[in-house]
């Protein structure tokens, strides 16, 4: 008997069970390990390091390297999707009866995609919004971008934004619509910002930065802390040098300068996203259980204005009950300032619908498959009792 080739022999185990069922073992063990890792990573940092990254890094202590230790979820979920496709379409016949299975295994196809898309193409933002405030914009939670505005005309603000990318290649930018360029002297992508030691030299040579030191810390791990993003930037204009400014998000005072009678200002932000249209905060609610502190309901109206489509109305987004609008998911997540101020998760996700249609796919598929083999069932037992 002559052995199979090579691509029957590959074929087989791509459809084998037992792939299955290692890819089943592997992705249990990166949830234990990605569970583990919050405490120090974060959940974020946890979930993009184990189980959306084809492959999961181990890093050496004090140095740069790193070497891969473990397939990751991104990999195995890979393989696992391309078995299941290739199992249903050697094993499952085309007849009637399967069609059950053929449904279930499209729900589960199309669940491993929805995570796929979900990884690679959601963007998450937030919208913080006091009562009787109007915001045309969003901003990324852990993304920041240097921005230089125009505030010469008191009723309106040119504001050119630099992306965190940009600050961290160390290249000469040139502000397009300005006579200025900026150079980066040094980029911090989290600092310590404190005041200078007796004899130590601030390294900025303008603004508030002239009585600030800063130092390089690690980047923060849990999610309850932030990155302090600092940078050291020279704004030079017709061949002259405005100093070195220190600008940060940790910095709350603004800084400014005058180039040949125009204002512009420097301050490191979130990164901003600008929508079509715009909300405008008309009453926050924040609800408690009578005679308890324990929240009971958080909600926000909010008037939703889109001159391009003529749109005028107000909406109430509340626990559980988002504003889905022009592709965004605005959901109620946060509040401060004595509940006067709203903080609404913005997420932009592609495939959001998908788990839905999956989860339909497989309880209808599994419906069908028992439905099917019940009928089946009680033809034989009719059959026999006639017999």
């Amino acid at each position: 008997m002559s052995p199979k080739p090579i691509s029957a022999r590959l074929w087989d185990a791509l459809t084998s069970l037992k792939l299955a069922i290692a890819c089943l073992l592997l992705l249990m063990v990166l949830v234990v390990a990605c569970t583990l890792a919050q405490t120090r990573m974060g959940t974020l940092g946890a979930v993009n390091a184990f189980i959306r990254s084809p492959i999961v890094w181990g890093h050496f202590p004090g140095t740069s390297y790193s070497i891969p230790v473990f397939p990751g979820g991104g990999l195995v979920g890979l393989i696992l999707a391309i078995n299941l496709i290739a199992a249903q379409v050697k094993r499952l016949q085309l007849s009637f009866r399967k069609v059950g299975l053929w449904v279930v295994h499209a729900g589960l196809i199309l669940l491993f995609a929805g995570e796929f898309v979900t990884g690679f193409f959601q963007v998450e933002m937030q919208l913080p919004i006091e009562e009787g405030q109007t915001v045309d914009h969003v901003e990324s939670p852990r993304d920041v971008e240097l921005a230089i505005s125009d505030t010469t005309d008191p009723a309106h603000d040119d504001v050119y934004g630099i992306p965190e990318s940009l600050l961290q290649s160390g290249k000469p930018l040139a502000i397009a619509g300005t006579p200025l360029s900026l150079r980066v002297a040094k980029f911090w992508r989290n600092a310590d910002l404190r005041m200078p030691a007796p004899g130590e030299a601030a390294q900025a040579t303008a603004g508030v930065g002239r009585t600030v030191t800063v130092s390089e810390l690690p980047p923060a791990s849990d999610d309850d802390h932030l990155d302090v993003r600092a940078a050291l930037v020279e704004p030079i204009a017709g061949g002259h040098s405005y100093g070195t400014w220190l600008v940060s998000s940790g910095l709350g005072a603004p800084q400014s300068f005058v180039h040949e009678g125009r204002t512009y200002a420097l301050s490191m932000r979130p990164r901003r996203e600008y929508l079509p249209y715009s909300l405008t905060l008309k009453k926050f609610s924040h609800d408690i259980y009578p005679g308890t502190d324990i929240p009971k309901n958080f909600s926000s109206l909010v008037h939703l204005s889109n001159p391009g489509r003529g749109e005028q109305r107000d909406v109430l987004i509340f626990m559980n009950q988002p504003l889905r609008y022009a592709g965004k998911a605005f959901y109620q997540a946060s509040f401060g300032k004595g509940d006067t101020l709203s903080i609404l998760q913005v997420v932009e996700n592609p495939g959001w619908l998908l788990p839905y249609i999956s989860c339909v796919l497989i309880g209808g598929g599994l419906v069908i498959h028992f439905v099917l083999a019940l009928g089946r069932s009680l033809r034989r037992r009719r059959l026999g009792v006639e017999a």
